[in-house]
């Protein structure tokens, strides 16, 4: 079973598809379990100001790209450099060891979006 707040970002997922010219992109896919995840930012001034994700894979990873997306937008590249995969399980109320991979994909995708962009 699924905590409720995950279900809520699997079924209404927040901030899905892509911005067109993004300031910053990456696309990370985990090697063990297939699961793709791709964020792009628009990103003004030292400040995140619109987020988008897509994401193939597991409930847990369109979940995480969902609330990541939320937890970043209008706030600074230097809060969201912060952000680990504790914060992101925490926000959809725990997640279980088999899909802790998800926090990971989602965390370690928006760290090389932001790879060489100054705060």
């Amino acid at each position: 079973m699924y905590p409720p707040q995950l279900l809520d970002h699997f079924e209404h997922p927040r901030n899905a598809g892509d911005l067109p010219s993004p300031t910053a992109s990456a696309q990370l896919e985990n090697p063990v379990c297939g699961d793709v995840l791709r964020l792009t930012l628009i990103i003004n001034h030292g400040n995140i100001t619109e987020a988008r994700f897509r994401a193939k894979g597991c409930v847990a990873s369109i979940a995480c790209g969902s609330l990541l997306t939320e937890m970043i937008t209008n706030q600074t590249i230097v809060y969201a450099k912060e952000i680990s995969k504790e914060d992101l399980s925490a926000g959809l109320g725990g997640l279980n060891p088999e899909s802790s991979h998800a926090a990971t994909l989602a965390v370690d995708t928006l760290r090389a979006a932001l790879t060489g962009i100054k705060s």
